[in-house]
């Protein structure tokens, strides 16, 4: 007998325009990671304007010409990648490294929609110009089409995400750290924090934790360790939301997501002022528009086997060794 909380056993298959679509967005964030890989701070080509504005007219002048720099710096990447087999290994690295962690992790959440019947859409990856969106895309997401079954539905197909993205950048990690080149994690202006993940790895496999520009794994890896951590931030509709929402309920849910904005605005604050980082803004804006958006409610409210608050304890150390509140800083 069908479970009555499922909904209809099948879906249409997505037409080919819907594929063309997805498939394009997909190419073209193969192309943005790609150039972006090569560029500072992840690759070769360093980006760091060299001008120095010493009054308000200099700043203005600097300031107007950006854009045409920036079209000039793109320009640049693309050449050297067209030219130089060495530049194009090192950009395809990052890039099909990185895709292989956002695909990993964005299947991850189709596949559980797809064993609990819920309707969603294929993965939607967002590319970013290179350095706007640093690693040269914002991530890629699913659409729910339709109603969530339980809160076991909820959970599966929240976590399933992450698990599935921490999973597959373990071995891209794994290269990175036994290729580490040694340069005190300085990247001439910006330092990378490692994440906890990263140092514990390190010391199993007897490495020194330096890192420099010839390191696309390293840098695939961490981006995707990033990545996953803001996932699991237990708020809104993110993972670690779902999540929460599943194992502890709606007003719980409510709250750990104002915890964390507030967390995360004063270790912003405090970031800023002792450790020139200012990544912790931006992450407070996310979480300060995560919090307003209301979770959907699924129709069975049975709570969660010990099986699955066992997978729920595992996220919750997975976001420990994946999280550096203080992920890039101003050196």
């Amino acid at each position: 007998m069908r479970d009555p909380f499922t909904l209809s056993d099948s879906f249409p298959r997505p037409p080919a325009k819907t594929w063309a679509k997805h498939a394009l967005l997909l190419l073209v964030t193969f192309v943005t990671a790609t150039v972006a890989g090569t560029l500072y701070p992840f690759g070769p080509i360093f980006t760091l304007p060299g001008d120095d504005p010493q009054s308000w007219g200099e700043a203005l002048r600097f300031v107007a010409d950006l854009p045409i720099k920036y079209v000039m710096l793109i320009g640049h990447a693309i050449s050297m990648l067209a030219s130089d087999p060495a530049y194009l290994a090192y950009g395809l690295k990052f890039s099909l490294s990185l895709l292989f962690i956002l695909i990993s992790h964005e299947m991850g959440h189709y596949i559980a929609c797809r064993i609990y019947r819920v309707d969603a859409t294929l993965p939607f990856f967002i590319p970013t110009p290179p350095m706007i969106g640093p690693a040269g895309t914002f991530g890629a997401f699913i659409k729910i089409l339709s109603p969530m079954p339980s809160r076991k539905a909820v959970f599966d197909i929240g976590v399933a995400g992450p698990i599935a993205g921490f999973i597959a950048l373990i071995p891209i990690a794994i290269l990175g750290i036994l290729r580490g080149n040694v340069l005190d994690n300085g990247l001439g202006g910006l330092a990378l924090t490692n994440p906890l993940f990263m140092k514990l790895l390190a010391a199993l496999l007897g490495v020194n934790l330096q890192v420099d520009f010839g390191n696309p794994f390293y840098f695939a890896s961490w981006v995707g360790l990033l990545v996953t951590a803001l996932n699991l931030i237990p708020s809104g509709q993110l993972d670690g939301g779902h999540a929460i929402y599943a194992v502890l309920g709606e007003r719980i849910h409510y709250w750990t997501g104002r915890i964390a904005f507030v967390v995360m605005a004063v270790l912003a604050i405090f970031g800023w002022f002792y450790f020139n980082s200012p990544s912790g803004f931006l992450i407070a804006v996310l979480l300060g528009v995560m919090m307003r958006i209301k979770h959907p409610t699924p129709w069975d409210q049975t709570p969660l086997d010990t099986k699955r608050k066992a997978v729920a304890f595992f996220c919750l150390m997975t976001f420990v060794l994946c999280f550096a509140p203080f992920p890039i800083q101003i050196t």
